[in-house]
């Protein structure tokens, strides 16, 4: 089997394999929007685990990243059972609290992009909830794992 090539906005992300399942198609006979934006979240967790950091690390260190703003572009319909992989990046962000993770799921039969999302996160103090600077840890896993570059001029 010859590997797919896949046009990605930034290079090398991190991606998730998925498909939609019979219950996330709405009335419309599509994929929901709101599990597009469910996918983002199990890619945001699925890559923070894989660079070393957990819900229970974050819960040890009292900081987590918490979603300021999320913007998503929905370009194309996707249906029941399609094969998707879903990309995700971090990038720096404008201030030592901050940072922006980008995502881009594309559809595996014809390799077109049919969702863009980004999250502009803040690290914040779990137990107040206020925007705190990335402990060591935080900083250790996610700043090598960061690019630099810019999510799409569109979002």
């Amino acid at each position: 089997m010859s590997e797919i090539k896949i046009d990605w906005d930034i290079p090398n992300p991190f991606t998730l394999a998925l498909a939609p399942q019979p219950e996330d198609i709405d009335g419309l006979g599509h994929t929901n929007n709101a599990v597009y934006v469910r996918w983002c979240e199990q890619a945001g967790w699925a890559h923070s685990m894989a660079l070393g950091l957990s819900i229970e690390d974050y819960r040890r260190l009292d900081r987590g990243m918490a979603i300021r703003r999320g913007e998503y572009h929905y370009l194309l319909p996707t249906t029941d059972a399609e094969p998707l992989l879903l990309g995700t990046w971090l990038l720096p962000g404008d201030s030592p609290l901050s940072a922006y993770r980008c995502f881009q799921l594309v559809r595996l039969s014809d390799q077109s992009t049919v969702l863009r999302g980004k999250w502009e996160l803040v690290c914040i103090e779990l137990s107040s909830g206020r925007p705190k600077r990335f402990p060591p840890e935080f900083k250790q896993a996610y700043q090598p794992a960061m690019v630099a570059a810019s999510c799409p001029p569109d979002l």
